[in-house]
């Protein structure tokens, strides 16, 4: 039973100064880029921006309603994961509660995002393989939660906030495409798929591997 957890009221190992570091990046450009995107979606676009960002403005303004729903979520859900792991908060019913529904939702409308990605199939590939790995993590953490497994519990939650930051880091990635753009001749269709495969699979692994180095600090 989820009560179980109130017993262990004892703090959890602070996490490597790394992860800690990666983790706070990571939330503070998800919501750079959530914020962002909405903002787009709201306004005019402007002739100062450059065509290849005006064109992909313009193609999430096709799918307004689902990227609104999607991006809005996402946001409240990466302002909840600071929660998730504060030991004030941590073992409250609400945050986790919000953390395994909001995470839910932040999934099932990715799917939905991917019937219509920037990137084409490559892109779409991406986000189906590493949302299920999202979903599947954010399953056994909830699992573990209610078994009062604290280890596995911060373990595979751990996972899944790694995984769903992966979009954070996506962004910089294709900064350097963007950036690259002129030489390359590489426009978003073309590059968007390899962003969220490159973004998406260093954090993933970035992860494991951090599982594995400081296995006793973050049990």
């Amino acid at each position: 039973m989820a009560q179980t957890h109130h017993s262990r009221p004892h703090e959890l190992t602070p996490l490597p100064s790394a992860l800690r570091v990666g983790f706070w990046l990571c939330v503070l450009v998800a919501i750079a880029a959530g914020m962002r995107r909405l903002l787009a979606l709201g306004t005019t676009p402007s002739s100062a921006e450059p065509p290849d960002l005006q064109r992909l403005d313009q193609f999430f303004r096709s799918h307004a309603s689902l990227t609104y729903a999607h991006i809005v979520v996402a946001l409240v859900f990466v302002c909840v994961l600071p929660l998730v792991y504060w030991n004030r908060t941590r073992l409250r019913q609400p945050v986790r509660a919000a953390f395994y529904i909001l995470g839910l939702i932040v999934g099932l409308t990715a799917f939905g995002m991917a019937a219509h990605p920037v990137g084409g199939s490559v892109e779409g590939a991406a986000v189906v393989v590493f949302n299920l790995l999202f979903l599947f993590s954010l399953a056994q953490s909830f699992r573990a939660w209610r078994a009062g497994d604290a280890s596995a519990d911060r373990r595979w939650t751990l996972r899944a906030t790694a995984i769903v930051l992966g979009i954070a880091t996506t962004r910089p990635v294709m900064g350097i495409f963007f950036a690259t753009a002129r030489l390359t001749g590489w426009t978003p269709h073309q590059f968007f798929g390899f962003a969220f495969w490159i973004g998406f699979t260093i954090n993933t692994v970035v992860m494991e591997i951090a599982l594995r180095r400081h296995a006793r600090s973050i049990e």
